[in-house]
């Protein structure tokens, strides 16, 4: 009995050692509750503005009209038009908004609801994102939800960018899992709804060559393109050019007046075809420099990361042992490289967009407190950026001043990102485990 009693007895204090290291394990890292926490204030003033705020109308109108010419089963491209001009984005974009038309009824006010459902869960995402990362300091987490500007995005306006930015952030989310395949397709979707999100693919193509063989990475592409394929197929089959030059029109050239990050440069400028080569030059070569001796340092470059791909295509019925482990297949990338590339490549292309409108700043806004914090900047420093690039989106309208200031802390930004201390990419780094905790606990 009085075995008995005593197994009884630790049994019982068993939950309770696991309740208190859970709680332990709070204690120690107090990101997880500051995070939950976050979430929920955020939600309180989500709701508070979808309330009292004014709903500023924009684009609703066209996105319904757009959608109702869809579900009234027009197939050509080239009309389906809205108050503010032709449809421009893929066909994900229709399928999204003939779902939200099919809930709200086309009302403003229920798709605010949706609106307000959709930031929460995009800002659960972001937050996911960056414990697993853990790149920041528990505080500069309440960063993620001290944007005006992304509020009224989502809440007061209504825009596919909403979409497009939850969705790549769920595909981020599966490449920190190494879930390439699935991230992929997710990618795709998000791709389908706004064309922005291609920003990321020269990183996240350079991610995967690290990761997987080419085979792997042609699948993968081919999951990607068949999820284009079919959502497009309706207007593929029909009226394909159409399609083809309305929904991937790369060479559209936006209105001056709406520019945030261009305003000083002269009209004519600012439109003309030479600006725009300027722009595409320094982009690409930018994404060269960062992926040759950033991103690839440890691999000896872009080219010689280039070349074992190659040489793994054409010798891969070889024993896996063969290769050194620089070229090893399928290694597994450390969480903080994979955000790093991606957010710090899909800044380049922000930083050499011919224009950013105001809804832009939700392309990037989640990953801005990432970026800082990969500078070695000073945490004042930081903080000055932050507020700089956020004053900057919230002056309407955009003049010479707010304009120089925000395409400056760009710059200043990069240059931190180019300057910072470079890591090891991989997770089969013997000392990494030991020097992170190090690195943690100082």
């Amino acid at each position: 009995m009085a075995i008995r009693s005593a197994v009884q007895a630790a049994a019982k204090k068993k939950p309770m050692r696991k309740q208190n290291s859970t709680i332990q394990k709070l204690l120690r890292n107090p990101k997880i509750p500051f995070a939950v926490a976050l979430l929920f204030a955020d939600a309180i003033l989500v709701a508070l503005i979808i309330t009292y705020v004014p709903y500023t109308k924009i684009d609703w109108d066209a996105y319904m009209s757009q959608v109702s010419g869809f579900l009234g089963g027009e197939r050509d491209y080239s009309n389906l038009k809205g108050d503010t001009g032709p449809l421009v984005y893929p066909a994900g974009f229709l399928y999204v908004y003939s779902a939200i038309q099919y809930v709200t009824g086309g009302q403003v006010y229920p798709a605010q609801i949706l609106f307000g459902f959709l930031y929460i869960v995009n800002l659960g995402m972001v937050l996911f994102i960056y414990l697993k990362t853990d790149v920041l300091p528990w505080w500069a987490l309440s960063l993620l939800s001290l944007s005006k500007r992304v509020h009224s995005i989502f809440l007061l306006r209504l825009f596919n960018d909403c979409f497009a930015t939850t969705l790549f952030h769920a595909a981020l989310i599966s490449f920190l899992y190494q879930k390439w395949h699935l991230g992929l397709l997710i990618f795709s979707g998000a791709v389908s709804v706004k064309m922005n999100v291609l920003l990321y693919a020269p990183p996240l193509l350079l991610l995967m060559l690290k990761a997987m063989d080419i085979i792997g990475v042609i699948s993968a592409l081919a999951g990607a393109a068949l999820v284009q394929i079919v959502l497009g197929l309706p207007f593929l089959l029909s009226h394909p050019i159409a399609y083809i030059s309305k929904a991937f029109d790369l060479g559209r050239v936006f209105i001056h007046f709406w520019s945030v990050n261009l305003k000083f440069v002269p009209e004519p400028v600012f439109v003309s075809r030479g600006l725009a080569l300027f722009l595409l030059v320094a982009h690409l070569s930018l994404l060269t420099i960062f992926a040759h001796y950033r991103w690839c340092r440890h691999e000896e470059g872009l080219f010689s990361l280039l070349h074992s791909r190659i040489v793994q295509m054409k010798l891969r019925t070889f024993p896996l042992k063969q290769f050194n482990s620089h070229h090893s297949n399928f290694r597994h990338i450390r969480m903080e490289h994979i955000a790093t590339t991606m957010f710090a490549g899909n800044f380049i292309g922000i930083v050499c967009a011919r224009s950013l409108h105001y809804q832009f700043y939700s392309w990037y806004f989640y990953s801005l407190p990432y970026l800082l914090w990969r500078t070695p900047f000073p945490t004042w420093l930081r903080l000055i950026l932050f507020t700089t690039v956020e004053l900057c989106w919230n002056i309407y309208p955009s003049n010479v001043y707010s304009s120089v200031l925000l395409l400056g802390a760009h710059l200043i930004i990069l240059g931190g990102l180019w300057s910072a201390s470079h890591e090891y990419p991989y997770e089969d780094y013997p000392n990494y485990k030991s020097s992170n905790s190090k690195k943690k606990g100082n």
